[in-house]
């Protein structure tokens, strides 16, 4: 017998409530029965994003909140600055030249974070510029950049903030209009608990007052649409019903446990993971760690690609490893969304005994006295609340 475990960067695990949510009847997407879920969620979203703006949603991916971003607020020929510090940074400005948005990069070391002054430098040199574009949570890195401070300089200029945090939003603390940040996307599948489909997108005043000037070709991912049919507890096209219904049951666990403590568990998981690889003689990718995912750096003389397949096929555990110029220099392991503490010294025993055999000396017992540590510690802090 094989347990299977998913610790990748998305899609998470889902709760079993949540799987069965999905799996009840279909109702109908044009009936009062889901407009009512469809409000339902759309409330419980906007705690999850620290926002009294309305939060919108899409049956797509990520990138397709992403794209409309982009599509439904400038016009061929705008300026944009895209911060370019790993697959989904880049990810941004290629979507901005896709509709012929002049893309001003600030392109950023693979594993570092964007150097707020860096941002502030470029809006003065090109005050035209219409938008500036980041990632919170750097997936491809497990790099966190400073949102907070973009959004001080960035608020204080005719431009908005569009931050992509797919991976970030529910895991890190993301206060969405507290720190000024006017256009902030996420996927269903990673801290919010749900198979991959749904996008969702809240919008600020300041950025809905683009759309009316807004040129670059759109349909399906037009926000304004979007905005309009959610107006009336509907959405413009057909939605993902039952994904919806899941997510009607995930936010009433995130509800239960409180946002706050999410992010407070997911930090207290992300520091004993990386306390443990650093203790198993594993060294840490990321020079500002995210608590959503931990990077590590392959050790040398072993196979990094063959790694991440190991731990899945003959351990069940399903971790990632890198992408593009990191394709087998990383890997990448999850402490986002349905992660319990104990997940932590069970990926360490896993992934020290897969090194082992590939021949690195793993030291899997210190690994898990570190993890451990942090974990215990936490542990004793809650309850004493």
């Amino acid at each position: 017998m094989l347990k299977k475990y998913i610790m990748s960067p998305g899609p998470t695990e889902v709760p079993p409530s949540v799987l069965l949510r999905t799996a009840e009847p279909i109702i109908h997407h044009r009936t009062s029965e889901f407009e009512k879920v469809l409000a339902s969620v759309s409330e419980g979203l906007k705690e999850v994003f620290k926002t009294s703006n309305s939060v919108l949603t899409f049956a797509s991916s990520g990138t397709g909140a992403m794209q409309g971003a982009v599509s439904s607020f400038l016009s061929p020929g705008d300026k944009a600055i895209c911060i370019r510090g790993g697959k989904f940074g880049e990810r941004w400005g290629e979507i901005c030249k896709a509709f012929g948005v002049e893309v001003i990069a600030i392109d950023v070391p693979w594993g570092e974070s964007v150097d707020p002054t860096s941002v502030d430098k470029a809006l003065k040199a090109n005050p035209d510029v219409k938008a500036v574009y980041s990632t919170h949570c750097e997936t491809s890195t497990g790099t966190l950049h400073d949102i907070q401070a973009l959004g001080a300089i960035v608020s204080k200029t005719p431009a908005i903030l569009v931050v992509d945090a797919v991976s970030s939003m529910g895991s890190e603390k993301c206060l969405t209009d507290e720190w000024g940040i006017d256009i902030v996307v996420t996927g269903s599948q990673k801290a919010l608990m749900l198979p991959p489909g749904l996008a969702f997108a809240s919008v600020s005043e300041k950025a809905w007052a683009l759309t009316k000037t807004a040129k670059c070709p759109e349909y399906y991912f037009s926000y304004t649409k979007a905005r309009k049919s959610l107006e009336k507890n509907t959405t413009a096209y057909t939605p993902a019903v039952s994904l919806i219904m899941g997510l009607d049951e995930a936010l009433k666990i995130i509800k239960q446990e409180g946002i706050e403590a999410v992010w407070t568990r997911t930090e207290e998981m992300g520091k004993a993971m990386r306390a443990g690889m650093i203790r198993m003689g594993l060294e840490l990718y990321s020079k500002r760690p995210a608590s959503a995912l931990t990077s590590v750096n392959v050790p040398q003389g072993v196979n990094g690609d063959a790694l991440p397949k190991k731990v899945r096929v003959e351990y069940g555990l399903t971790i990632a490893g890198g992408q593009d110029e990191l394709k087998g220099k990383i890997f990448r392991v999850s402490t986002m969304g349905y992660a319990d503490l104990m997940d932590v010294p069970m990926a360490l025993t896993v992934i020290g005994m897969a090194l082992k055999e590939l021949g690195f000396d793993a030291e899997i017992g210190r690994a898990i006295d570190a993890a451990v540590e942090v974990l215990y510690a936490y542990k004793v802090r809650k309850t004493a609340k």
